[in-house]
């Protein structure tokens, strides 16, 4: 079995090869291909320990077991860290072992990109990323990668945090959340926010939201919910009480959600009109982490990284 460091599994995860994959399992859960029980989570009294196995044909069979708890300093920050494990899908044996915290970080971003390309107007001006911890800054990498032709602002709570941040991508920090907010045709909402960051009247019309936060409440407020096309990556999002599924959408019809993979796949039209307002909310969903460690094992075994131990 391969065991992989953090800047094994960092390197292996190269975001043309994540995005593809990524989109690859939201069609899969679109069409009712995946095997995935809902996540589940055991309670310390400080944080969370989440269990997420998944099969995707194509991609491969893993599980990753991740911890969410408090980061120190001010509420609503919190740390991810774990492993995800992939195993072949024709005898069970484990096949490599790596850190969940990268795996889960570009996953995210990639998923909330492909929403972005999936569901915003053509050629966004302006981004605004909000956030200023490990996702906001895996967001800024992935924009940076793909080579994103945009306006990017990053907004925080802490404005020394949203300079740090900005000054390490092609970027500017805002004065406030507000402020990155306004005038942006695509908001990556990215924070460990207990309540919510945005407000739908600082959204401009057409705009697309992407919210990946808010495991402990909502990140977004609910006339922006209300007020935008709703798009998710699995239909527990909506049906499936926290934390497999979202605070936000609790208590909405099931049919207020449509599948991002359906857009994917052409099943569904998406954006209908320039000045809709679009709304991805993510939860996770572990085809999304199968699609990541896939990623980093076939990298791991193509360029002879990791370490080998005995199992």
């Amino acid at each position: 079995m391969l065991v992989l460091s953090r800047s094994e599994t960092e390197t292996a995860l190269e975001p043309e090869r994540v995005l593809t994959a990524v989109a690859a399992a939201l069609v899969a859960i679109s069409r009712d291909e995946v095997s995935a029980p809902s996540r589940i989570a055991a309670r310390a009294p400080d944080g969370i320990l989440g269990t997420m196995p998944a099969y995707v044909p194509g991609l491969g069979l893993a599980a990753k077991l991740v911890s969410v708890f408090a980061a120190p300093g001010p509420a609503g920050r919190s740390t991810h860290r774990g492993v995800a494990v992939v195993f072949d899908e024709h005898d069970g044996r484990p096949l490599a072992v790596m850190d969940a915290e990268p795996v889960t970080a570009v996953r995210t971003a990639a998923v909330a990109t492909v929403s972005m390309s999936a569901l915003a107007r053509p050629n966004p001006q302006r981004i605004a990323i909000l956030g200023n911890g490990v996702q906001a800054r895996a967001q800024a990498a992935m924009l940076t990668a793909i080579g994103a032709n945009s306006s990017v602002v990053i907004g925080g709570r802490d404005q020394q945090r949203a300079e740090t941040v900005a000054a390490c991508y092609p970027g500017a920090a805002a004065d406030s959340i507000e402020a990155a907010v306004k005038g942006a045709d695509v908001v990556f909402c990215c924070t460990g926010a207990r309540q919510p960051v945005i407000q739908r009247a600082w959204l401009a019309d057409g705009a697309h939201v992407s919210s990946v936060g808010g495991s402990e409440g909502p990140e977004l407020d609910a006339a922006t919910v209300s007020g935008g096309s709703l798009f998710v990556e699995w239909g527990g999002a909506v049906t499936s009480r926290p934390p497999a599924g979202a605070h936000e959408l609790q208590g909405l019809p099931p049919e207020r959600a449509t599948l991002l993979g359906a857009v994917l796949d052409g099943s569904h039209p998406g954006r209908r009109d320039p000045s809709e307002l679009t709304v991805f909310k993510s939860t996770g969903h572990a085809a999304l982490d199968v699609a990541a460690a896939s990623v980093v094992y076939e990298f791991a075994r193509t360029h002879g990284t990791g370490s080998t131990v005995d199992m």
